[in-house]
């Protein structure tokens, strides 16, 4: 299964631009693709929504290639009402059956299900206190990014204790398509851990607008 971006497999550990920055490989030469590396990824996100959009885009990728979900994600946003937990909580069988049927999106019913059924969770168990929601997600950090310090892509994993743990408390929410995997893509996201390779521009000992 194609995972979370560092996972892209590639013969190169880094790639050099015209601007003579210097990239993980994942970002491949898709302009989209590169301003998710450069602008998003490994950059903490602290905002509630943003990681509820995470954790289900996470989920709707298992199988999938990340950029196949990236290009996708406006529609995403479109469909599923800014990922409002609020809002998608309500959503009904006949909302399901409207995004089955619309091409924007993966159309998985159980992904999308999914996604409906998560909403459902950060309401009953947060209230729809998005900031409650971003403090649980970060307390498996202790609240501060974890930076790594990877010299090659071979040394990104797909897993850590920290992705275990997450996963399993996350469904004992009542969570759906939260494996430790996919915990791990949506840290990486997140910038709860910091796995651009050391020689990148962004990580974070090499970034100069922090």
């Amino acid at each position: 299964m194609i995972v979370s971006p560092p996972q892209f497999k590639s013969n190169r550990n880094c790639h050099r631009d015209m601007e003579q920055k210097t990239r993980c490989a994942w970002s491949t030469k898709d302009p989209l693709y590169i301003a998710y590396h450069d602008q998003e990824w490994g950059r903490p996100n602290r905002d509630g929504r943003r990681l509820f959009e995470k954790i289900c885009l996470e989920g709707a990728q298992a199988g999938l290639s990340w950029i196949t979900i990236l290009k996708k994600r406006e529609n995403y946003r479109r469909l599923f009402q800014g990922f409002d937990p609020a809002i998608v909580a309500q959503f009904t069988d006949e909302d399901v059956e409207r995004l089955v049927l619309d091409a924007g999106i993966i159309r998985n019913r159980a992904k999308i299900k999914s996604a409906i059924k998560n909403a459902k969770v950060v309401m009953n168990h947060f209230g729809g206190d998005e900031d409650s929601f971003s403090d649980f997600l970060w307390g498996f950090v202790g609240g501060n990014p974890i930076i790594n310090s990877r010299k090659s892509m071979d040394e990104i994993v797909a897993t850590t204790d920290i992705s275990i743990r997450m996963s399993k408390e996350l469904k004992k929410l009542g969570f759906s398509f939260v494996g430790p995997t996919t915990c791990y893509a949506m840290m990486q996201a997140a910038g709860m851990v910091d796995d651009h390779l050391v020689s990148c521009f962004c990580h974070s000992n090499n970034r100069i607008d922090q």
